[in-house]
């Protein structure tokens, strides 16, 4: 029985063809790589004709240190199906157009005690959050394990815990998939988004009119903060600046966490 989860935004948020995708993320990613390799990232993910470069940019950063990466833990918001919690998809593997990356099974099972935790299929079946990141994961790095979590109503609290049993050493990757603001006029995104990128830099709990992984976000940084990683702004942008019309936009932001 196959039980790999089958792309779903292929062809829509991100091409289907695998050739032009590999292009399209090469293309995306090439830009001057960082000397130090971050332990986290918060990338966006809208389709990449609008977020693409915001995304690429913080892709980009993993070049130089792709062969030390191992394993990703991948979060993103629920958008589809309401959850309580965070859910993994009951999948050993997730497909894209440019191929399978298997899903750590030994991450799963280790997070099987954790009463946060739950397997939903269908949280994961028609879900973008994820499924748009691993393109740029699989044209970057060498080879890794993914340990991928919908994100629906958990608090920052639980979601750090959760990345501490995960986080690993070099080894390990952590990113935070998300968006800014949703629908405002282009200058009063800016605005939003440029105080919800200094709350990021500060530390500061966020909301879900802020970014929709405020949830991720916020476990994210109580984690960084007991550890003594700082973020680094790496790009700020919206659709506005893209691909799309300014009487409503959505915020795109690039962060890297190291120490």
């Amino acid at each position: 029985m196959d039980d790999t989860r089958k792309a779903a935004v292929a062809g829509t948020f991100y091409p289907d063809d695998d050739r032009e995708l590999a292009n399209r993320v090469d293309r995306l990613v090439a830009c001057p790589q960082r000397r130090v390799a971050p332990k986290a990232l918060i990338a966006p993910h809208a389709g990449y004709v609008y977020s693409g470069v915001t995304a690429g940019l913080a892709f980009s950063t993993l070049a130089s240190h792709a062969d030390s990466i191992r394993r990703v833990v991948l979060l993103g918001p629920a958008h589809r199906v309401h959850l309580r919690g965070l859910a993994l998809p009951g999948a050993s593997a997730f497909n894209t157009p440019l191929g399978d990356v298997p899903v750590d099974s030994d991450a799963v099972r280790a997070l099987e005690k954790f009463p946060a935790i739950s397997t939903s299929p269908v949280a994961h079946a028609q879900e973008h959050s994820l499924e748009v990141e691993l393109p740029f994961l699989q044209r970057v790095l060498a080879q890794f394990s993914l340990v991928p979590l919908v994100v629906g109503d958990a608090s920052a609290e639980t979601v750090a815990e959760i990345l501490d049993a995960l986080w690993g050493g070099d080894e390990t990757l952590v990113i935070v998939s998300s968006d800014l603001s949703h629908y405002l006029p282009y200058d009063r995104a800016r605005q939003v988004d440029t105080a919800t990128a200094q709350a990021i830099l500060q530390g500061m709990p966020l909301d879900s009119h802020q970014a929709c992984g405020a949830q991720a976000i916020n476990g994210l940084e109580l984690v960084a903060r007991r550890r003594g990683l700082e973020a680094e702004l790496l790009d700020l942008r919206s659709s506005g600046d893209t691909a799309g019309p300014r009487r409503e936009v959505v915020g795109y932001g690039a962060f890297a966490f190291d120490s």
